[in-house]
């Protein structure tokens, strides 16, 4: 038998032979429809190449020759990062070919292949640097028609990702005699329809590609090419979270908008994906260490010590009333079960202080922390009881008005008489109270563990509680426990509210008393201006993102009162980090003796009413609600 590519291919052999003193054949890569690959140097450089040779039966025919040395050549004229080059377009005795760099490294269909789906961060990174290549295909006139993984290289040592064939996917058209060309998987449905073309069709395939990379399946199989093409052009794309893939919503739903059916449907342009790709990479970023810890263990009250407290506390409450009476033994439990919670919460805050962190570190760690626990549960349950969670949630609240309206009942049964005479409580109503009673706790429980296979309760509970008023506290507590040192500069995520009140909280916390009781009301303005700038970030972040999932972009005349509201919410949040950072260099002047406490007074009477403002467009924000009529992710908490 006859290996491709030996010696004695004669192929390899007269290929090489008409390749001589240009190129040295080492070896061949690979083979499809399209051509044969080979692996060879170029002899004048000494360099190694990938040589493209469309199939000698194919070049045969004149017109499929020109149109692949066409396409080649307006391939060639493609430069990006994340496109492989193509050095050398040329034809010699009857061969046509093209030469290219040779990327040391594995395509992505091999790398599902061989280890699995890709994580949901790496699948981004993927998708992020194929659609920038395909924003500059499509900015010179070029679709990729064939986006698929056997397309997609990652090159080793450095995973930097490259996208290969560029148009000569169109040339298999020719060579069949069919209106169509590409991949039946990958294929949108416009292109299998023979319709004319644009850079929306290479963003389905990019969609099918992620799908494929995330779950190791296709949206669409079939027994044939044709029935393949078939349910692309008839059947929608199942949602990319059902196939319980541990992605995030954000990621999945630029996916699923890839994959819709309709091109109008789809985002604008490659170069949008890409956008909105990266902003998700963004918030996804590694966060230091002692925040992750802060957010995952540290803040919590659920190590072995939770445990154990319960009994010494019962142990310590016993001695107390042996040795002091029953009153003592109350007061002991109420204290000690209130102040040993809070103490440990004190000393975490107090740790985090000493580490450079404040409060308004925490809402992100908890945030990427929820994140990933919600990939991880999506990857370790899928949705099993997704379908069960609402029936349980209907079923917790009929119960447990049951159980309430029975124990009220019960109890006016067992006071009344003082009031009304003797009342008989029937044998029927205290089983009625036990049947409400165990639906209620059942009903709770299962509701609780459907909620916890798609979401980190425990983490949204201390989330809320760190970012509240009791996390206000507790932080104002440490901080007075560890002193006005100045903390240890670190490098993180903080956005630049966060970044300039931290700044302005430490210039003040330096003050003499005197002059810091004389600007009493400056920490609360500080607060508030944070915390309205992290409003409108997270109502700007939603409203940019709505608009670049609508249809058209958002630039019909359906979508005027979203952008002005959109652009009103950014001159306001830029006028609310300026407010900021107004107070934090009059803090600077007050400490170099060049500003007085009447000025500053002044700017946090203007700050104060940027704040008013800030309350006035976000109220009128609410009834814009109504009005969107696109799909988006409600932001909770700013981030």
């Amino acid at each position: 038998m006859t290996l491709p590519g030996s010696p004695a291919d004669s192929l390899f052999v007269t290929f090489q032979l008409a390749l001589a003193g240009r190129y040295s054949i080492d070896r061949e890569l690979g083979r499809g429809g399209m051509g044969v690959v080979y692996l060879a140097r170029e002899v004048h450089l000494d360099r190694p190449v990938a040589i493209k040779l469309l199939p000698p039966e194919r070049a045969a025919d004149p017109a499929l020759r020109d149109r692949f040395l066409r396409e080649a050549r307006l391939a060639a004229k493609l430069s990006h990062p994340n496109i492989i080059p193509i050095y050398a377009v040329d034809e010699s005795t009857g061969f046509v070919f093209y030469a290219m760099a040779y990327v040391d490294g594995e395509t992505l269909a091999e790398r599902v292949r061989l280890r699995g789906p890709v994580s949901s961060s790496e699948a981004a990174r993927i998708m992020r640097d194929a659609a920038w290549a395909l924003a500059h295909a499509h900015s010179q006139g070029l679709v990729h028609r064939d986006v698929k993984p056997d397309n997609i290289l990652l090159e080793s040592g450095t995973g930097r990702v490259l996208v290969a064939d560029f148009g000569i996917a169109a040339v298999s058209a020719d060579a069949t005699g069919e209106g169509i060309s590409g991949t039946p998987e990958f294929m949108s449905p416009e292109q299998a329809l023979g319709q004319e073309l644009d850079g929306r069709s290479d963003l389905y395939g990019l969609g099918v590609t992620a799908f494929y990379a995330l779950t190791g399946r296709l949206p669409f199989e079939g027994r044939t090419p044709t029935e393949v093409l078939a349910k692309q052009v008839t059947e929608p794309a199942a949602p990319l979270l059902s196939m319980g893939a541990p992605v995030s919503r954000k990621i999945a739903a630029i996916v699923d908008r890839c994959l819709a059916k309709s091109r109008d449907q789809r985002p604008a342009s490659a170069e949008a994906v890409a956008a909105q790709l990266g902003v998700a990479i963004e918030q996804r970023r590694e966060l230091p260490v002692a925040l992750r810890v802060f957010a995952k263990d540290g803040a919590r009250l659920n190590g072995g010590g939770t445990i154990i407290f319960p009994f010494a506390l019962l142990g310590v409450t016993v001695g107390v009333s042996s040795l002091f009476g029953t009153a003592a033994a109350y007061g002991t439990l109420a204290a000690l079960g209130v102040l040993s919670p809070l103490a440990y919460l004190v000393h975490a805050a107090g740790r985090l202080l000493r580490q450079g962190f404040a409060q308004a570190d925490v809402a992100p760690a908890f945030q990427a922390e929820i994140e990933q626990a919600r990939e991880e549960r999506a990857a370790q349950y899928g949705r099993s009881l997704a379908k069960f969670e609402t029936p349980l949630r209907q079923l917790a609240l009929t119960s447990g008005l049951g159980l309430a309206g029975t124990t009220i009942w019960i109890l006016g049964s067992a006071f009344g008489p003082r009031i009304l005479g003797p009342i008989t409580i029937p044998g029927w109503g205290i089983s009625l109270f036990a049947f409400c009673a165990g639906s209620a706790f059942l009903s709770t429980l299962g509701y609780l563990t459907a909620v916890q296979q798609r979401d980190d309760v425990d983490g949204n509970f201390w989330k809320r509680v760190w970012t509240g008023r009791i996390g206000r506290v507790v932080f104002a507590m440490a901080r007075r426990l560890v002193g006005r040192r100045k903390a240890s500069a670190v490098m993180t995520h903080r956005a630049t509210e966060l970044a300039l009140g931290l700044a302005a909280e430490n210039l003040f916390e330096t003050l003499p008393k005197e002059t810091r009781l004389a600007l009493g009301d400056l920490p609360k303005v500080l607060d508030r201006l944070q915390h309205d700038a992290q409003l409108l970030r997270a109502q700007y972040n939603e409203l940019q993102e709505a608009l670049s999932e609508a249809p058209d972009g958002g630039a019909s005349e359906a979508y005027a009162d979203v952008r002005a509201t959109r652009d009103a919410i950014h001159d306001k949040l830029t006028d609310t980090v300026g407010a900021l950072e107004t107070i934090r260099l009059n803090l600077l002047r007050l400490h170099a003796g060049s500003a007085t406490v009447d000025g500053l007074t002044t700017h946090l009477n203007i700050a104060a009413e940027v704040s008013r403002e800030v309350e006035r467009l976000l109220a009128a924000r609410e009834e814009l609600e109504h009005h969107l009529e696109f799909p988006r992710e409600i932001a909770t908490t700013p981030a």
